[in-house]
């Protein structure tokens, strides 16, 4: 009995495996049939990455990309590295937001480094909202939050949506930062970086949510709190925020950048 179940079991692993292989191919032969359809769900990090390539393959125009959270890994910055070239190559307009703590990691400033000079336009802000990729201005590739994993992925071609999508990538775009890739840490952007700190310590948020909005590690962004509240003779956080409101610190913005 034992040895039949092991057999079963076997039998099961194997299935299991097989039907996992199919599953990229399921998924695109679906999205093939339903082209038409508002959005789509994508479920595992395989099926998105597989899409993501045939998007990229198919786009003609230009790819519109937000990439929040500092620096990126080495490895998915490899994986885009080559997609984003071919794309350029191809004759592909390319802009990409990142945030301003991007700077800091040396292997995102390769990658933008290699881009540029293929003829992407990459800049920086403070704060950006979330992951999307938006191919031809008809297919935005949204993170999907309510995936258990957090890899899932959301497709959206409703044309309303997409111009929502399209309208605040220009509006964040207008007034961000470009990425100098031959220069080192925040030189540029320092200025912007601490405002959007002590305007986020002005509202009493925590070191934690501060260093997400930013896109800093905890422990750096703590540091640079700790030089904030120094530079203003602040006692706590909330006090190095009332203090930069009062001196007129948290509301200036540099001017936008020309298109």
């Amino acid at each position: 009995m034992e040895d039949e179940v092991l057999r079963r079991q076997q039998t099961i692993d194997k299935a299991r495996s097989e039907l996992a292989a199919l599953a990229p191919l399921y998924e695109r032969t679906a999205l093939e049939r339903g082209r038409d359809r508002a959005t789509d769900a994508l479920a595992s990090a395989d099926v998105v990455h597989s899409v993501l390539n045939e998007a990229a393959g198919r786009c003609a125009e230009e790819v519109l990309t937000i990439q929040p959270g500092g620096g990126r890994d080495p490895g998915k910055l490899q994986d885009a590295l080559s997609r984003d070239l071919d794309m350029l190559r191809r004759g592909v307009r390319m802009r990409t937001l990142y945030q301003h703590t991007a700077r800091g990691s040396l292997p995102t400033r390769l990658y933008v480094e290699q881009v540029s000079k293929a003829g992407a336009v990459v800049r920086t802000t403070d704060e950006l909202p979330d992951k999307m990729i938006v191919f031809d201005g008809e297919l935005a590739v949204l993170p999907d939050r309510t995936t258990l994993d957090g890899n899932g992925a959301l497709l959206v071609r409703e044309p309303s949506m997409l111009v929502f999508l399209l309208r605040t990538f220009e509006t964040i775009w207008s007034s961000a930062s470009p990425f100098a890739a031959d220069t080192t840490g925040y030189e540029n952007v320092s200025g912007q970086l601490q405002r959007a700190i002590v305007r986020l310590l002005a509202t009493g948020a925590k070191d934690e949510v501060v260093a997400r909005r930013v896109g800093l590690s905890v422990r750096t962004c703590r540091r640079h709190i700790a030089e904030i509240m120094e530079s203003l003779g602040a006692d706590s956080r909330f006090q190095a925020g009332v203090l930069a409101e009062k001196n007129h610190l948290t509301p200036q913005r540099d001017s936008p950048q020309p298109s």
